[in-house]
């Protein structure tokens, strides 16, 4: 009774990041309609998906700060209101400066995710589960980004993507009110102090860690951004196709996190080894992935490229915050998850303009090709993590 206790603890963090991450990743399955009704480059495009990444970035140290001394209800409940006001900003901005400016309010306020729901996850876990638990959670982020594709495209298609953020806002709303009804969590220190960065990046592991968040950040960040217009341009699928092929690229990485999750806790190693191993097949195979989808044509040859490469290159996060929860002291969770969230988001800004500007100038192929690349570095970052 208690395990079912746990794990109805575990859905309702994970229904919280489902929520959020409709918000969040809403953007990435709008960048086809803002190009077409801004008349956007490749290039100012991906600012859309920058512009949200830079908010997100900008407020994780503070949001890590906040949650491990308040705990982590309070920012969950205030966090998840404030991405619902980001949507509705989204959705009535005139321009596409204003549109921008919204996007960094959305980033803003989704900063409180990763930090405050990795705590909750060791609050809630079953005990000898913590892996699987974590990946449960991290599914909560591409369930919620498939949703969120299939909401855009469905509005977009109806004349009217703004709609699809009006819905995700209200939604937000409603989670926001069940969950600070129905969850009580842990609370923190007490008092704000500033992240012991030095003391964090003391740790070798951690570091490579880091270095590895970067590259996969890029590699997750663009793909995301940008199968949606790689579909419709390179080859010339609908908008409803492609926002299909997004939407199962979702489902293929939230089956890939619960594969991996599943495969580490029965690993006979510690839970930082254990994650670091399946998190470099991840990386290594989709090396692999990157360089297919450059050399399928078709609609559905593609799309089926594109929900391979899914499961590996967006079945990594879980993996990556099971490693870095396990690095480090529970109390130092929330500053410990802030840097490796700044890591990978940091790979998310520089990465999708660069490669809409490869696509502008060189054509596709050669962008999905440097993503290869970032996950080869991101494997190799990760050897020294994988030995006991």
């Amino acid at each position: 009774m208690a395990g079912m206790r746990e794990w109805r603890g575990v859905g309702l963090v994970g229904g919280w990041q489902v929520s959020a991450s409709v918000c969040f990743y809403a953007v990435f399955a709008t960048t086809a309609f803002l190009r077409e009704d801004f008349g956007l480059t490749r290039f100012r495009t991906g600012l859309a998906v920058t512009a949200v990444i830079a908010g997100y970035t900008l407020s994780l140290f503070a949001a890590g700060a906040v949650v491990d001394a308040y705990g982590e209800r309070l920012p969950m409940v205030g966090g998840l209101l404030a991405m619902g006001l980001g949507c509705v900003a989204v959705a009535v901005a005139p321009s596409y400066p204003l549109v921008l400016a919204s996007l960094v309010l959305l980033g803003v306020a989704y900063a409180t995710a990763m930090p405050a729901t990795n705590r909750a996850v060791l609050v809630v876990a079953p005990e000898g589960r913590r892996n699987l638990a974590m990946n449960v959670k991290q599914v909560g982020v591409t369930v919620g980004s498939g949703l969120s594709a299939g909401l855009i495209t469905v509005a977009g298609a109806g004349g009217d993507w703004a709609t699809g953020f009006l819905v995700a806002a209200a939604v937000a709303v409603v989670v926001a009110l069940a969950f600070a009804r129905d969850y009580d969590g842990r609370p923190g220190s007490g008092t704000i102090s500033a992240p012991d960065v030095r003391g964090l990046l003391s740790g070798r592991g951690y570091r490579g860690l880091l270095v590895a968040g970067f590259f996969l950040g890029a590699a997750v960040f663009t793909t995301t951004g940008y199968v949606v217009l790689h579909m419709t341009d390179a080859v010339l699928a609908s908008a409803a196709v492609a926002g299909g092929t997004l939407a199962a690229v979702q489902v293929t990485g939230s089956l890939g996190r619960l594969g991996g999750g599943a495969v580490a806790d029965r690993l006979p190693l510690s839970a930082s080894v254990a994650n670091a191993r399946v998190l470099l097949v991840q990386a290594v195979v989709s090396v692999v992935g990157f360089v297919a989808v450059t050399l399928v044509g078709g609609p559905s040859v593609a799309a089926v490229a594109f929900a391979l490469l899914g499961f590996f290159v967006l079945g990594f996060p879980g993996m990556y915050y099971g490693c870095l929860t396990a690095l480090v002291d529970d109390d130092e969770v929330g500053a410990a998850t802030a840097g490796g969230q700044t890591a990978i988001n940091l790979g998310g800004l520089v990465a999708p303009p660069a490669f809409g500007y490869l696509a502008d100038t060189a054509g596709y192929a050669l962008g999905w090709y440097a993503l290869a690349g970032c996950a080869a570095l991101a494997a190799v970052a990760l050897v020294p993590l994988v030995r006991e």
